[in-house]
């Protein structure tokens, strides 16, 4: 006598177990990675054009007072903190305070970083791509 664990599709008991340990094995196989939390976390705070833009600016000089980066947005001083905070949060721009001011730039360690993350990334998408197209 077979024990039918649902009636209408009329799937065996040991078909459900297996399906089961099938599901567990391969959410043991969906472990996240330290450096894809990492990369996550860059590519939310670079997820806004402002953000983008600021690093684009940060990328091409040395250092940049966030007073000065209100003269090239059409964005209040208060929004502009907002995304500051955000790169900042992210580990992609550093502060330093030199009153009245605060001076922000790439933190050059966590900017080559997020680069390497997303070029492996990318690099890994690609590979695949070709592979499944052969």
């Amino acid at each position: 006598m077979s024990f039918f664990i649902h009636q209408e599709l009329n799937l065996p008991f040991n078909f459900y177990l297996c399906s089961l340990f099938h599901e567990q094995r391969t959410m043991s196989k969906l472990i996240i990675t330290e450096e894809q939390k990492k990369a996550a976390r860059y590519a939310k705070a670079m997820g806004h054009p402002i953000r983008m833009y600021v690093l684009e600016l940060l990328s091409k000089q040395s250092c940049c007072y966030s007073g000065d980066l209100t003269e090239y947005l059409p964005i209040v001083k208060s929004t502009l903190s907002q995304h500051l905070k955000e790169l900042r949060d992210a580990g992609l721009i550093q502060g330093e305070i030199e009153a009245p001011r605060i001076k922000y730039c790439l933190n050059k360690e966590n900017w080559k970083e997020a680069q390497d993350l997303f070029s492996k990334f990318l690099k890994i998408d690609q590979q695949e791509l070709i592979q499944k197209c052969q």
